[in-house]
């Protein structure tokens, strides 16, 4: 879907490499039929992920844009930022992320991992509800292969596919119930992932929080390697933002 205004813009092709911007690499190639957008500003519909994808370098257009598209008071996620939201945007969340790419992933089926579907949604919001492992929504299982295990019939563990820069395939939505905890079932069920990413020709890749460092050790044993580090950031948009309403 796209919402267009009656001013032409041009984007430039990015010079920075695919995993620089990723959900703008995303929406642009493999995820562009999820894009949602205005002007130069990309996003995925609201009950997929929440990640927006602006320009390289947005400018002061890029933000009214933005704005536009989420709404007066609307709530935006953005990701590896180049530039700082303007002054009047409310920061409401900031945190401090790494990028991990696959150097040496050990990448393997697991037997008892089995494929998620949309009627596991409700089990998977509830797990995602108990052990927080960052966004999903009602339709992030869309977004690529997910895959599970149970207990006594229950999902106690996922992990699954989120970004899709051309050639690469962002693991995301890793988490285990307590009551499974330290058998090693988010190992397992990440290098299921990576190894169905890499049977696409794709590499994985993967982000965490940058004070997770339980989860990014676990990551590193496992054959990823630091990347970069990045930044994750939530705000709303202005309450009266002048050009929300695409005047």
């Amino acid at each position: 879907m796209t919402q267009n205004d009656t001013r032409p813009r041009t984007d430039t092709p990015s010079r920075l490499h695919p995993l620089d911007n990723p959900a703008r690499s995303s929406l642009t190639g493999p995820h562009a039929h999820f894009a949602e957008s205005r002007g130069r500003v990309l996003r995925y519909p609201v009950d997929v992920t929440p990640w927006i994808a602006l320009p390289d370098a947005p400018d002061t257009q890029d933000w009214a844009d933005l704005a536009a598209l989420a709404g007066p008071g609307g709530s935006v996620a953005l990701a590896a930022l180049q530039a700082p939201p303007p002054p009047d945007w409310e920061i409401v969340f900031r945190a401090d992320g790494v990028q991990l790419v696959d150097a040496s992933v050990d990448a393997a089926p697991d037997p008892e991992a089995v494929l998620l579907g949309p009627r596991d949604v409700p089990e998977m919001l509830d797990l995602v509800a108990r052990t927080r492992p960052g966004p999903f929504l009602p339709r992030t299982v869309e977004l690529g292969t997910y895959l599970g295990i149970r207990r006594g019939g229950a999902l106690v563990a996922m992990a699954g596919e989120r970004l899709h820069p051309p050639g690469w395939t962002e693991i995301s939505g890793v988490c285990t119930d307590e009551s499974v905890r330290g058998q090693g079932l988010a190992s397992r069920l990440v290098l299921a992932v990576a190894h169905g990413i890499r049977e696409r020709g794709e590499t994985p890749f993967l982000h965490a929080s940058a004070s997770n460092t339980g989860a990014i050790r676990l990551y590193e044993s496992l054959g990823f390697r630091l990347r970069r580090r990045t930044e994750f950031l939530f705000a709303f948009v202005p309450a009266a933002f002048p050009s929300a309403h695409g005047t």
